[in-house]
């Protein structure tokens, strides 16, 4: 049998290394099992801020607005934080710092995709042309009713929803709500809805011409 100078076998060596890292990846399992869940509620509105601490973080802005924090500069930087993808379906999408903020994303390489209600997307104020000149990609609907579903996933692992429109009148005015959690079952549920919304919405199976209104 080798053995090592001190007379330790090389298998009993192997076996200690063995359960060292069995134990190593218990303790991993156990440390991710007890990380506390990501669950934050935001509410508006929120008093006129300047949005500049949370889009361009370290850069000194001069405007005469408040530099303080926000539901809304919580939110941005939620936002921000995507790394690899965002899905955003959302009724609306005037607020110019909301739209900065996905914009931002896709000029850092994360994929964005935005779904997005048709009869709102050319509205007086909206940023969703401006997101389609920039390169991100815009599917609507093509039904009567609204599409006015609200809610954003970053990364597939964390999902923001709630009553809150992407309007300057929601941030500022409304009584609105953000609900913001990391819980998979909610996240698996709202990503099903992304994709089934944007395979319905793929503009290559509009169907212009429906038999009922063909003369």
């Amino acid at each position: 049998m080798a053995v090592f100078a001190g007379g330790v076998p090389w298998r009993w060596l192997g076996l200690a290394g063995l359960v060292l890292t069995l134990s190593l990846e218990a303790v991993a399992r156990y440390v991710r099992g007890r990380r506390r869940p990501l669950c934050e509620v935001l509410f508006f509105p929120v008093p006129v801020t300047c949005p500049e601490p949370a889009l361009s973080p370290g850069l000194s802005c001069p405007c005469p607005l408040p530099h303080t924090d926000s539901a809304l500069s919580r939110l941005l930087r939620r936002i921000l934080a995507a790394q690899r993808s965002l899905e955003l379906c959302v009724f609306t999408v005037s607020c110019a710092p909301l739209a900065r903020a996905v914009l931002q994303l896709h000029l850092r390489g994360v994929r964005v995709r935005v779904i997005t209600d048709s009869d709102y997307m050319a509205a007086s104020g909206s940023q969703i042309g401006a997101l389609r000149s920039a390169g991100v990609i815009v599917r609507h609907n093509q039904t009567s009713g609204f599409m006015h579903h609200k809610f954003v996933i970053m990364d597939r692992t964390v999902v923001m929803t709630g009553s809150l429109n992407w309007t300057m009148q929601a941030i500022h005015t409304n009584k609105e709500n953000v609900l913001i959690s990391d819980d998979q079952t909610f996240v698996k549920a709202y990503l099903e809805e992304f994709e089934r919304l944007w395979e319905e919405y793929d503009p290559a199976t509009y169907d212009f011409f429906p038999d009922k209104d063909q003369k």
